[in-house]
């Protein structure tokens, strides 16, 4: 599969803030690089399945993230605007 442009983990980003966690889900699920990795565990953390979102934190080879939901969300944001 070709690597995924930034606007997929915009718009999975995007989904997810705007409450449309299955469409989020169901986007990014299909991509498997590290930062998808990175989405795919801030959106188990939001289901509250943190061991499905632990999972995704060591695929994406990343430490859980330590802040809210609402500061990670911001901070993977800022991931795609730093490339």
């Amino acid at each position: 599969m070709a690597p995924p442009a930034a606007g997929d983990y915009r718009k999975a980003l995007d989904l997810a803030r705007d409450g449309h966690w299955d469409e989020s889900h169901e986007l990014v699920q299909q991509l498997s690089d590290a930062m998808a990795c990175r989405i795919h565990a801030y959106l188990h953390r939001v289901e509250g399945d943190t061991g499905n979102a632990g999972y995704w934190y060591r695929r994406a080879g990343v430490a859980a993230f330590a802040g809210s939901q609402d500061e990670e969300l911001q901070a993977l944001y800022e991931a795609l605007e730093s490339g």
